[in-house]
C-alpha cells in the first residue's frame, strides 16, 4: 500500500429527528390530549487511533463521511431512534485540524483513543411538551437540529523514540536493518528510502524502543528539495536524533564536515525545536578505514566539527559497534523518562474536539 501522510476529507454528523405532532384517539376517551414523541439524536462521528494502521491511504478514495440521521418521533409519545455513531479508524500519530481555520482539534497518540470531530444534531420535541392548562391541544413541535459538518485536514506524524537523519546513502536503512526486524530497501543509489520506515529495537526482554528512518536530506530540504520537506515533520515526535555520517564517501574530494553542517542547517531552518533536539553523531562505514587509523580519523572529524556531544563509530553493513550503540541509546531514553501523552478532556478513552 502506498504511504500517504496527508488527507483532506469532509465529515457530516447526522441530523436530529423531528418531533411529532399527534393527539390521542382512543375509544371511550373523548378529547384525547397531545401525545407526539420526540425525535432521536443524530449520530456523531469519531476518529479512533488504531495501531494496525500506518498510512492515510484509505482517505485518498473515501473523502466523504456521514453519520446516520435520528428517527422522527411518533404518536403515543414514542421517541425516534437515535442515529448510529460513525467510528473511523486512523493511524496512531494522526493530527486532526479544521481545514478552514487550521485549528488543531486533536492529536491521536494512543492506540484506542477517540476524538469526536462532528457532533450529531439534537432530536426535536413533540407537541406533548407544549400542553398546558390553557393550551390543551398544542400544535407546536420543534424540528431536529442539523448535525455538525466540517472539512478536516489529517496529518500523520510517526511515533518513534529515535530518528535517523543524514545525506542520501549515509547508511540509515542499513543501520535500521542491522538493529531491528524492519527490512527497508537498500541499494547503492540515492533516495532508496521513499517514505518513513519504523523498526523496534529490542535491547533485552522488556527493554525496547522505536527507531524511524526518513528519506535522506539534501541542501534546500526545508524548502522542498528532494524528499526532505515532505517527511521532516515525522521527526517532530522523536526524543533524540541519530545523525549518520558516511566517513568514506565515493567522492574522495567530498568534505565530510561540510556535509554534516548541511544537515544541521536544514534541521534548524525547518524547525528551531528540531534543530536544538538532542543529536548523536554516528560515524558509519568505519570498516573501510584501516583499523589502526580509525581513532585518529574520528578525532580529526570531531575537531573539524567542534563536536563535544555523544558519538559512535559503527559499520552498519557488518554490525560493527551497533549493539553497543543501541545499548547506550536505551540507557539514555530510560534516563529521559517515559513519555506522557496527555489527552484533552472528554472522558476516559475519548478525546473530544468540543470546547
Amino acid at each position: 500500500m502506498k504511504f500517504v501522510d496527508e488527507a483532506t476529507i469532509h465529515v457530516q454528523a447526522g441530523d436530529g429527528g423531528n418531533g411529532a405532532l399527534s393527539f390521542r384517539r382512543e375509544k371511550f376517551v373523548p378529547r384525547g390530549g397531545p401525545d407526539g414523541g420526540d425525535g432521536g439524536a443524530g449520530g456523531s462521528i469519531y476518529f479512533e487511533a488504531r495501531s494496525g494502521l500506518n498510512t492515510l491511504a484509505d482517505f485518498r478514495y473515501t473523502r466523504q463521511f456521514r453519520a446516520e440521521n435520528g428517527g422522527g418521533g411518533a404518536g403515543r409519545q414514542r421517541s425516534g431512534r437515535n442515529g448510529a455513531d460513525l467510528v473511523v479508524g486512523v493511524p496512531v500519530g494522526t493530527l486532526v485540524r479544521d481545514s478552514e481555520t487550521g485549528e488543531l482539534l486533536g492529536d491521536l497518540t494512543r492506540d484506542g483513543s477517540r476524538l469526536r470531530v462532528a457532533k450529531g444534531g439534537r432530536g426535536g420535541l413533540g407537541n406533548t411538551h407544549f400542553k398546558s392548562s390553557t393550551n390543551r391541544a398544542p400544535r407546536r413541535t420543534v424540528p431536529g437540529a442539523p448535525g455538525e459538518g466540517r472539512a478536516l485536514f489529517l496529518e500523520l506524524q510517526v511515533l518513534a523514540d529515535v530518528g535517523l537523519v543524514g545525506l542520501p546513502n549515509a547508511g540509515k536503512s542499513t543501520l535500521l536493518r542491522a538493529v531491528s526486524e524492519a527490512r527497508p530497501k537498500v541499494a547503492d543509489y540515492p533516495f532508496t528510502t521513499l517514505h518513513p520506515e519504523l523498526g523496534v529495537v529490542t535491547v533485552e526482554r522488556h527493554r525496547s524502543f522505536v527507531i524511524a528512518d526518513i528519506p535522506g536530506l539534501i541542501a534546500g530540504a526545508h524548502e522542498g528539495a528532494g524528499l526532505g520537506m515532505q517527511f521532516l515533520r515525522h521527526l517532530a515526535r522523536t526524543r533524540l536524533l541519530l545523525h549518520l555520517i558516511d566517513v568514506a564517501p565515493l567522492d574522495p574530494e567530498a568534505d565530510v564536515a561540510a556535509d554534516v553542517r548541511v544537515i544541521e542547517e536544514e534541521l534548524r531552518l525547518f524547525d528551531g525545536d528540531l534543530g536544538s533536539r538532542e543529536r548523536w553523531l554516528v560515524f558509519n562505514k568505519v570498516d573501510l578505514w584501516p583499523q589502526a587509523e580509525r581513532p585518529a580519523r574520528i578525532e580529526a572529524l570531531r575537531a573539524a566539527l567542534g563536536w563535544t556531544g555523544p558519538y559512535a563509530a559503527v559499520s552498519a553493513i557488518k554490525g560493527l559497534g551497533c549493539p553497543e550503540l543501541m545499548g547506550r541509546l536505551m540507557q539514555r531514553l530510560e534516563a529521559l523518562g517515559p513519555v506522557h501523552r496527555d489527552m484533552p478532556d472528554g472522558g476516559e478513552g475519548v478525546e473530544s474536539a468540543d470546547a
